[in-house]
Formats: structure tokens, sequence, C-alpha cells
């Protein structure tokens, strides 16, 4: 079969390199490479570095005796619980913040649409940081950067809870999310560094895990500080829990990247692939068509505390029961995905089948929120929004999937293109839905609508799922 000028492209520009040095170019597996889920588990696993503790499923934990082993489970668990940390605290930042959303809008008396923005800024600087921190911690290692990143995160949190002005806290927002992004990516890295194969498949399963529970919790969180202070003692608690990860990343997590393994051509190198990656049509698909449905999620999470609050008057504490309830949906629905329809249907087909529906319940909101149904209470809307976000976990982790099995030897640049996109797409999404005040959810389901409409259209044009459809049933 002739192949594509994405895939011409792909393998002219894409670097084959990834694998750990000195290792069997036809048996390596690239690390984050999506192919590594079929690796056996009877093959060997990358060993830590000098000086790394112990962890589960490297090779020198096999065997040891009693205390041994006791302390290797100890230290996997360490290990687990720092780097969830670290990937649970983005959306602690975005989420904590949201039932005061409506509170800071008084407080510094801006417009709704202005306040929104401070989301925006926020995950913009998530988006750009993971460009940016990616590239440091292969050229300095780990530690360093990450240090660095969480100290200038404490600090900006702690002037966002001081901040005078809207303008002021959008600014130091957008330094957080900066900052912030270095939990996100260095996490990924150091599982990078520590695993391989199945091990490292069942790590980053963990870690995705923590992050979809983080969502859960943060608003419940945020809406009982709310309860005892103003939306400032959010920034607050954030800089305490900054300060806390911090100290414990400075104690016990220990360098995973040797000397000998880093590289100072990142930039130039992450450049190339990614120019590489996007000549890929089919990949490129799968990239908008995912951040297409992140902005879809993103424009619940900016608008739905002034929808369910402001115009359907529920407390910020029944605020924050919904929005948990609508990501437990959303994690519910993605472990569906995971253990029971992967691998009995082709992915394609649930990806169209989440995307279908995300469509049926944003013009379902849409005709509620304009009154074609007459006056609807919050009742029928926090339905209609927990459908949407349900199908989310069906979308969403697909589209990754997808997009990443067409990278095998650039797993990583291909995720942090994936990641970025989706966060800018996600920030240009969050201002529209204020732009009509924050008393009606018309824009809220409108850029849905919009947005979930543009997603399917780019995986039916740009990913042509029927015909990789025909291509397999002609075992081609």
């Amino acid at each position: 079969m002739p192949d594509s000028g994405g895939d011409r492209a792909q393998r002219a520009h894409i670097p084959t390199s990834g694998t750990r040095p000195g290792a069997d170019d036809a048996a390596a597996v690239p690390h984050g490479d999506a192919g590594a889920l079929s690796v056996d588990p009877a093959a060997p696993q990358v060993t830590a570095p000098a000086g790394l503790p112990a962890t589960p499923g490297l090779p020198h934990a096999v065997g040891l005796p009693g205390p041994a082993a006791k302390a290797t489970r100890r230290t996997g668990l360490l290990v687990t619980l720092v780097l969830g940390g670290l990937t649970a605290l983005p959306p602690l930042s975005m989420d904590m913040y949201l039932p005061a959303l409506p509170a800071v809008t008084d407080s510094l008396g801006a417009p709704a649409a202005t306040i929104q923005l401070t989301l925006t800024a926020c995950l913009a600087g998530m988006a750009l940081g993971q460009l940016v921190v990616g590239p440091m911690s292969d050229r300095w290692g780990r530690r360093t950067p990450l240090l660095l990143g969480m100290v200038v995160y404490v600090l900006a949190t702690a002037i966002c809870a001081l901040a005078p002005t809207a303008e002021l806290l959008i600014g130091f927002r957008l330094l957080q999310g900066l900052a912030g992004a270095a939990g996100i990516v260095i996490a990924r890295a150091v599982v990078r560094d520590l695993y391989d194969g199945v091990e490292m498949a069942r790590f980053f399963s963990t870690l995705m895990l923590i992050s979809g529970v983080a969502p859960v919790i943060a608003p419940v969180i945020g809406g009982q500080v709310m309860r005892f202070t103003d939306w400032r003692g959010i920034f607050v608690v954030l800089t305490a829990v900054g300060v806390a990860l911090t100290l414990v990343v400075a104690k016990w997590l220990h360098e995973t990247l040797p000397p000998a393994d880093r590289h100072t051509g990142g930039v130039t190198d992450a450049l190339r692939t990614m120019r590489g990656l996007l000549a890929d049509r089919v990949f490129t698909g799968y990239m908008i068509a995912g951040g297409l449905a992140f902005a879809v999620l993103f424009a619940y999470i900016s608008a739905s505390p002034f929808v369910v609050q402001e115009i359907y008057g529920a407390s910020p504490q029944t605020f924050s029961l919904l929005f948990g309830i609508n990501s437990i949906g959303l994690i519910a629905v993605g472990q569906i995905n995971g253990k029971l329809l992967v691998g009995r249907f082709r992915l394609d087909k649930v990806l169209g089948f989440g995307l279908a529906v995300i469509v049926l319940a944003a013009v379902a909101l849409l005709l509620m929120t304009t009154g074609v149904f007459g006056e609807v209470g919050l009742v029928p809307v926090a339905a209609g929004l927990f459908v949407l976000m349900s199908a989310m976990g069906l979308a969403m982790p697909n589209t990754n999937a997808q997009a990443l099995m067409r990278t095998k030897h650039a797993a990583g640049s291909a995720s942090a293109l994936l990641g970025t996109s989706s966060f800018l797409i996600g920030a240009i999404a969050s201002p529209l839905v204020g732009i009509a005040g924050e008393d009606t959810a018309v824009p809220m389901a409108l850029v849905q609508v919009v947005c979930a409409v543009a997603a399917v259209g780019c995986f039916l044009l740009l990913c042509r799922p029927w015909q990789r459809a025909g291509r397999e049933a002609d075992g081609l």
C-alpha cells in the first residue's frame, strides 16, 4: 500500500531516538510509546539510575528478603504519592478556585468575562510551560527545573491571594500555570526514567487515576474553604499545598536522569519532531479533535460556576457536589472504556460514539438554555451536563491513544504536542462562554455545540476512520 505524504514526512522528520544508549534497536521500545502496552511482561525492565531508591517493578526489587522488600514497597508508594501529587497540583489549582468565581467577580468589581480570564491565563500557562520545562529537564536533569518550578508556583500563588485587582490576578495566574506545568511534564519524565514497558503503562494508569480524582475533590474543598473564609483563602490553601509538596520533592524525590543521558539539543530536536508530527494528517486530525473535545469540557468548567450558582441559584456547596458527580461520571466511563470497550471494539467506533453523545448533549443544553422547552430548572440542565461530561471519558482518552499509536518513535514529543494544543484550544474557548454576561447560559451551550460539531468534522475529514477500517478488513 503506498505511503501517505504524512507517513513519509513523519519518517523524514521524526527522530527514532528515545531508547537508552546501547539498547538493542530491534528489541527496544521507545519510552512513552503506545506500543509499550503490548510488551512481553517477562521482558527485562529498565533499571533505576545509580543512587535511586529501589522501586517496585524494577529488577532489583524482585527476590529481596523481607525487610528489604518492605522498604522497596514503601519507596514505591512514596514515589507514587510524590508523582501523584505533582500530577494533581494543576487540576487542584484550577478546580478549587471554581466555586469562588462569582465571589471574585463581586470582590474585585470586574465583569464575569474578565474574571474568567483568570482561568484562561492559568490554562495557557500550563500549555506553554510544558514546552519550556520539558527541554530544560532533558538538559539539566529533573530535580533542578522541578524545584525551580515549585518555588515559582508557591510565590505566584501567594501573590494571587493578595491580588488587589483583576489584572494582577490574571498575570499571576498565568505565572502560576507556567510554573505548575513543571509538575505535569517532569512527573511523566520521571516515570519514563524509572520504568519501561508494562510497568510504565501501569504507573501512568495510576497517575491518570489520581489526576482524575483531583477534579472531583478540588471543588468540594474549595466550597468548604468558602464556608470559613473568602476566595483569597483558597489561594492560601494552595500555597500551603505547594510548600508541602516542594519540601517532599526536595527531601524524597531523587534525580532520575544521569548526567550521561542528558543532552543540549532538546529545543531543536523537539521542534523538528513536532514539524514532522504535524505533517501527518491523521495525527493532526486526532490532535485537533481531542483539543476541541477539551474545549467543550473547559467551556463547562469556566461557565458552570455562574450557570449553576447565579442563574439557577445553587449554593457553592451544591455546585461542588454537582461538579464532583460529573467528574465521577467522566472517571467511571473512562474506566469502562479502558477495561471493557478497548480490545472489544475498534477505537474509532468508541471515539465516534463518544463524540456523537457529546454533540447530542450539547444540542440538548442549547435547546434548554434558549427556552425551546420552556422554563427548565437545575435538574434537567445538570442531567445534560452529566451526560456531556461522562461522554468525555470515551472521547478524550481515545483521541490521545489513536494519535500516539501513529508516533511509535516520537511518543514523548507527540504527548507534549497533544497536551499543549488541548490547553491552548481550551484557553481560547474559556472567555467566549461569558461574552453575554453572567445572566444567561446560552453562550456556554453554543460554544459546546460549535466545538463538538467541529470535533466530529475533524474526526471525519482528517482521520477518515472508514479508510483504515477498510484496510484492516482487507488485511492491509
